[in-house]
């Protein structure tokens, strides 16, 4: 069969998909109409806003409107580029970014493994609630929480610190640029870990028990049936789940960031969406925020591609 043959076969293929999928939505359209509040959503807050990318690239004027106001190129790239503060920002999101993924990504796999060898039901369940309840809570309520928890005078990690591990010095935790951002991955993973793990645990509780027990009858031991059935078994969302925090690596963590940092930490804590808070609500440079925010955007996408056709690759799964 020649190139045509098969790009005929394929939109025939498509065709006969979408068909399927159209009749299925048809019989089962109360299911669709369910769905159609995240649809709204989306449209409203995700896809309509993105009109305003035209800011980018034009003189912004309030009086004139985003369309009235003049085209200007690239030239607020070029002047948001330039200012001293922007190169750090990235170089903090980066870094910020690298951290969570390298501390960050693992541990619920790992959660979710030592989850499934607990045997006693209850104390598994409690486990999992204790868990997950902090993702629950918002940015806004932890910050709070972590200032007093992490206070240098009268803070309890502080206090434990001198009185158990005899250190003299107070930790400014969330004032010294040396411990910032230790302080945001350790949070961020106590605040996550829990809920992140839900789909893992998920995709283990769908794996055929018949494989541990033939794996155990030839005399395997847990750990060995850990290396050799569950974690295969998890490879394809580990991929997947891989590909979205790759994606986001641009963005560091707008609420955590924000809520916990300060002028003494903008060296090491200072991020792009910050930076773009600042820049463009505190000084009023909306065409120059926009264009930051647009080539984090399409910085992010680059890698969300990047990374899914390196996973095929060498795994064979992604998300598309």
């Amino acid at each position: 069969m020649n190139g045509q043959g098969v790009r005929s076969l394929q939109r025939r293929n498509a065709f006969g998909r979408w068909l399927y999928s159209f009749r299925g939505y048809k019989k089962h359209y109360e299911l669709a109409l369910m769905f159609l509040p995240v649809i709204v959503y989306f449209v409203i807050f995700k896809y309509i806003p993105m009109g305003g990318i035209v800011i980018a690239f034009k003189n912004y004027k309030i009086k004139l409107g985003m369309f009235a106001s003049p085209w200007c190129g690239l030239d607020n790239f070029t002047k948001a580029f330039a200012t001293p503060t922007f190169a750090r920002s990235v170089r903090n999101t980066l870094t910020i970014s690298a951290l969570k993924l390298l501390f960050g990504f693992p541990m619920p796999i790992i959660l979710a493994l030592m989850l499934n060898e607990v045997s006693h039901v209850r104390f598994k369940k409690t486990i999992q609630t204790i868990t997950y309840l902090p993702h629950f809570l918002s940015w806004v309520v932890l910050a709070g929480m972590f200032q007093q928890l992490l206070s240098p005078n009268n803070g309890a990690v502080n206090a434990v610190l001198r009185e158990v591990f005899g250190v003299k010095n107070s930790i400014y935790f969330l004032g010294d640029n040396r411990y910032f951002r230790g302080t945001l991955i350790v949070t961020d993973i106590w605040k996550n870990v829990g809920w992140s793990s839900i789909l893992y645990l998920a995709t283990i509780a769908g794996i055929d028990q018949a494989l541990y027990e033939a794996a155990t009858v030839d005399g395997a031991s847990r750990w060995q049936c850990t290396w050799y059935i569950t974690l295969p078994s998890l490879v394809s969302t580990i991929v997947v789940m891989l590909i979205l925090n790759v994606g986001s690596i641009m963005d560091a963590g707008f609420d955590q960031v924000f809520n916990l940092y300060n002028p003494a930490v903008y060296q090491t804590g200072d991020i792009i969406d910050t930076y773009v808070y600042r820049y463009g609500l505190g000084d009023m440079k909306y065409a120059q925020a926009t264009a930051v925010g647009l080539f984090k955007n399409v910085i992010a996408f680059v890698l969300v591609v990047g990374t899914n056709l390196i996973a095929r690759r060498i795994s064979g799964e992604g998300i598309w």
